[in-house]
């Protein structure tokens, strides 16, 4: 892998910015959000009837235009191969989708609202409740293809040495903490509890900020090794 023009430097400027940006909601530990972050999902904390919504809507925004742009930057600037070609169309949808669904807010909070969930489940809250849906579902599709394929690239490629070596085991702890949230989503559904839903996807977007970093941390090393 070779350095162009200090390309390595701004992906890993970007893809970092977006890491720590998208754990913004860990302000919820210090504001007085009303949420419980154990039983409510993260999207909650920036429902249009929250009083901090707009904060954590803008901080979406922001962390998935900023993995957006790192991850075009790369495809166009950085040496590619198969899988990570694959790796970075990911990350790419998981900006993008990100940034759509900071759009497309929840209209109240349904783990902590009986009266929002009850017209949730009735089909009476507005279509942006369905289209969270997807640009959700689409923002982790994206963030686990990112984390697989460019973790196997690291490791088939000898490219990246700190993600070949921890992105392993943050890929394995990704995927347990994605089967607790999507089994936490279906009971919630069935109104069996929330199963500790809350905690279960704060676990998987920590590792994806986390395996974000590794990842900045590792292109920057790469590029500084290059030159």
């Amino acid at each position: 892998m070779h350095d162009v023009c200090g390309s390595p430097r701004i992906v890993a400027l970007l893809v970092a910015l977006g890491s720590v940006v998208y754990t913004a909601w860990v302000l919820e530990l210090v504001l007085g959000t009303g949420l419980d972050p154990v039983h409510a999902y993260v999207s909650e904390l920036a429902a249009a009837d929250q009083p901090l919504g707009g904060l954590f809507r803008a901080t979406d925004l922001a962390a998935g235009l900023l993995v957006l742009a790192g991850a075009c930057w790369a495809l166009l600037r950085l040496p590619q191969r198969p899988w990570s070609v694959a790796g970075w169309a990911g990350l790419l949808l998981f900006g993008a989708a990100t940034a759509a669904d900071s759009r497309l807010p929840l209209s109240c909070a349904p783990t902590a609202d009986p009266e929002c969930a009850a017209r949730e489940t009735a089909g009476l809250v507005p279509a942006a409740h369905s289209a969270h849906a997807v640009t959700s579902s689409l923002a982790m599709a994206g963030a686990l293809t990112g984390l697989v394929t460019l973790t196997v690239a690291a490791r088939r490629y000898c490219w990246w040495p700190p993600l070949a070596r921890t992105g392993p085991v943050l890929v394995v702890l990704e995927l347990a903490a994605t089967v607790w949230t999507l089994a936490a989503v279906a009971a919630f559904q069935a109104g069996r509890g929330t199963w500790a839903l809350g905690a279960g996807q704060r676990a998987q977007v920590l590792l994806v900020a986390g395996w974000l970093a590794v990842l900045a941390l590792s292109v920057a090393r790469e590029g500084r090794r290059a030159r």
